[in-house]
């Protein structure tokens, strides 16, 4: 199988910044092939005659692997798994394989991150200074914002997998208490639903994927539930949140902060209610928790670990 592979990565650019070690995808292979970036209409012909394709966000469908008749593997380099049509693949024999857990400590530390910033103020005494407030104040020290301590607070976390359980670890460093609640149609054992939960808990993050059942899983209604000044990190995804009303809680002054890495739609390029420059206390990044080049080396091993396990007539991360 070997001495046949031809791969061909279409969309690199998104993993790699000129900045990783590579290698261990093209030794693998008799020919490899990686772009940029490829447009929809570049699918095709970039495809043809490949064995072995990866792709992070190029969608690929049932069209695109009818016109490549060759191809047999295709690597995702990113968990997520819908840019694929999977049942079209099962159906034509082609095996698809993802990448896992790949950025837990990367997203952690970015999670607390976005807690110590919002309950310390760390924007608001930053901007402060650069805005001269410091350098005219009659004392030594500035103290315009509250600032709070995360120890003693209770952190409640929706999405208990590898990456909850690793953000839980760090609160508890950090002196807080944790609690984990239940997602909708999930087993949950003694957890608390996602309302009772809100009711109880300082700070909530979220760490679940978007599903029918999660989307929207934090509305008006749970951040009305939430105690007054409560902190919200959403690293997950975008459409957990209802973005509007997050904004409206902000401006009323209900929550105290929240922070967010990721939005319903990336890029936003036709703008965003969290985009608004009047919220108070919120912070937004562009979906670059995951983003250490330690945690995008580590996608680079797992895609020569799966690809090498599919040399040998076995499958790593299969998904489909």
């Amino acid at each position: 199988m070997q001495n046949s592979l031809s791969i061909v990565f279409l969309d690199q650019s998104t993993l790699d910044q000129g900045d990783l070690d590579m290698r261990p995808l093209s030794v693998l292979g008799a020919h490899y092939q990686s772009y940029p970036m490829t447009a929809p209409e570049q699918r095709i012909e970039r495809m043809q005659g490949r064995t072995v394709v990866v792709t992070n966000k190029v969608l690929i469908d049932a069209p695109v692997m009818d016109a490549c008749p060759e191809l047999k593997l295709i690597m995702l380099s990113a968990t997520g798994t819908n840019n694929v049509d999977l049942a079209a693949a099962r159906e034509r024999g082609i095996v698809v394989c993802n990448c896992q857990g790949y950025g837990t400590p990367a997203v952690a530390q970015h999670t607390l991150m976005f807690m110590l910033a919002l309950i310390t103020r760390f924007e608001s005494y930053r901007g402060a200074v650069r805005a001269g407030a410091w350098q005219r104040s009659s004392q030594f020290c500035l103290l315009d914002y509250p600032i709070g301590e995360l120890s003693g607070r209770t952190l409640g976390i929706l999405g208990y997998g590898e990456l909850g359980q690793a953000v839980g670890r760090l609160a508890e460093a950090f002196g807080m208490r944790v609690l984990v609640g239940a997602l909708p149609g999930r087993p949950h054992g003694n957890r608390p639903d996602v309302n009772t939960l809100l009711e109880q808990i300082d700070v909530l993050t979220l760490h679940c994927p978007l599903t029918e059942q999660t989307r929207n899983l934090i509305g008006a209604e749970q951040l009305a539930r939430m105690r007054k000044g409560s902190l919200l990190i959403n690293t997950g995804r975008g459409g957990l949140v209802d973005e509007q009303a997050l904004a409206d809680s902000l401006r009323a002054g209900h929550l105290g902060g929240a922070a967010c890495d990721v939005l319903s739609t990336e890029p936003p390029r036709d703008g965003n209610p969290l985009l608004a420059e009047d919220i108070p206390n919120l912070l937004i990044t562009p979906h670059s928790a995951w983003g250490s080049r330690e945690a995008r080396q580590r996608i680079v091993g797992q895609l020569a670990d799966n690809l090498s396990a599919f040399v040998q007539g076995n499958t790593l991360r299969q998904v489909s």
